[in-house]
């Protein structure tokens, strides 16, 4: 399997903006409506990636619990359908329903979305404040495929505890590692 870096976009850029269809209930999501005063998680992931598989449950209990503490979460799929048809909204809806995803998962068909944030893999994580200023880019845990660590996402969770406290994050953060998103 082949191992991309994620790019590490520059802390305290300001997230961009977006709007996206919802695979699970249809509707289209924009950035405005994610707007949260404590932090916005915006994860880029796919159904068949291996390494999205083995943290895919890390991601959703994550992602619901701190959906649940009022940050606002979504997930992304950017990859090209035609090379890769079980990323498609079927195969998303899929992988949403399985893992009892409580937070928007959208796709974004032209990979514009993708572009702008700069996103390289998935997974690819990134977490801006309240005040839409990027405070976290990087992976989940050190967990990879086949290296029996064992998946926690303490990085991440760190980093979400650190703005939910109003404290500052760590600016020494790792980057993720993942399957290169598939570009059309």
């Amino acid at each position: 399997m082949a191992r991309t870096e994620s790019t590490m976009l520059a802390l305290g850029t300001t997230v961009p903006d977006f709007t996206l269809p919802d695979v699970v209930n249809g509707k289209t999501v924009a950035l405005s409506a994610l707007k949260s005063s404590k932090a916005l998680l915006i994860f880029f992931i796919c159904p068949h990636c291996p390494f999205v598989v083995h943290v895919e449950k890390e991601l959703s209990a994550l992602g619901n619990e701190y959906t649940a503490q009022g940050v606002a979460v979504v997930a992304i799929c950017s990859n090209d359908v035609v090379q890769f048809p079980q990323d498609g909204p079927e195969g998303m809806r899929e992988q949403a329903t399985r893992l009892g995803f409580r937070f928007p998962y959208l796709h974004d068909d032209s990979q514009a979305v993708a572009h702008a944030f700069k996103a390289a893999c998935t997974p690819d994580i990134f977490l801006f404040d309240g005040t839409q200023k990027l405070v976290y880019r990087g992976q989940l845990d050190g967990s990879r495929p086949g290296n029996d660590v064992p998946v926690t996402g303490t990085d991440l969770r760190t980093a979400l505890d650190a703005v939910l406290a109003g404290k500052p994050v760590a600016e020494d953060q790792r980057a993720s590692l993942g399957c290169n998103i598939k570009w059309k």
